[in-house]
């Protein structure tokens, strides 16, 4: 009875992985097959260089506002 239970619980996260696997790895399996093969793939999206632009796009927005916003953070700052 023990080896019964013991097979289906494991052989149940067994099955659990299994899927979770095929779930995340076939939608991109024509990708991961191009780079195997040393094809080109799609442009490489690279996040951080889109993060730092809009970084400086925010900072030079804040700096256009002028000092009124300091002026702000210090006030409720001094409340608190």
């Amino acid at each position: 009875m023990a080896t019964l239970m013991a097979v289906m619980v494991f052989g149940g996260a067994a099955g659990l992985a299994l899927y979770a696997l095929a779930a995340t790895v076939l939608p991109q399996a024509s990708r991961i097959i191009a780079v195997l093969r040393r094809q080109s793939a799609a442009p490489r999206f690279e996040p951080l260089s889109a993060l730092v632009r809009a970084e400086h796009r925010i900072a030079v927005r804040r700096w256009a506002a002028g000092s009124s916003m300091t002026r702000v953070t210090l006030r409720s700052r001094e409340a608190a």
